[in-house]
């Protein structure tokens, strides 16, 4: 039977996901940070941005898309409730 039911119905492919918040080290965000204009104390707030880029990845990978959004980010501020006011969706 091997999991498949009385009707022995062929088996279906389940798409493996990679783990993408792998590529954001911390090399990565700081450079992100620059750009965005941070300009010191950067390293107290990393744990916080880790938590919002994982999230924002998250909802950008279940929408299956590549290309994080605002809207994403708007999302992962909502859901650890820091509700960020001017993004609409």
């Amino acid at each position: 039977m091997s999991g498949r039911g009385k009707g022995e119905g062929a088996k279906r492919h389940r798409k493996v996901l990679i783990d993408s918040i792998l590529g954001f080290t911390k090399p990565v965000i700081r450079r992100l940070a620059r750009r965005a204009g941070v300009k010191s104390s950067f390293m107290r707030k990393l744990h916080f941005l880790e938590e919002i880029i994982r999230d924002s990845v998250t909802y950008c990978e279940h929408a299956k898309r590549k290309t994080l959004t605002a809207m994403d980010v708007v999302h992962a501020l909502k859901r650890q409730r820091r509700t960020l006011y001017g993004f609409d969706s």
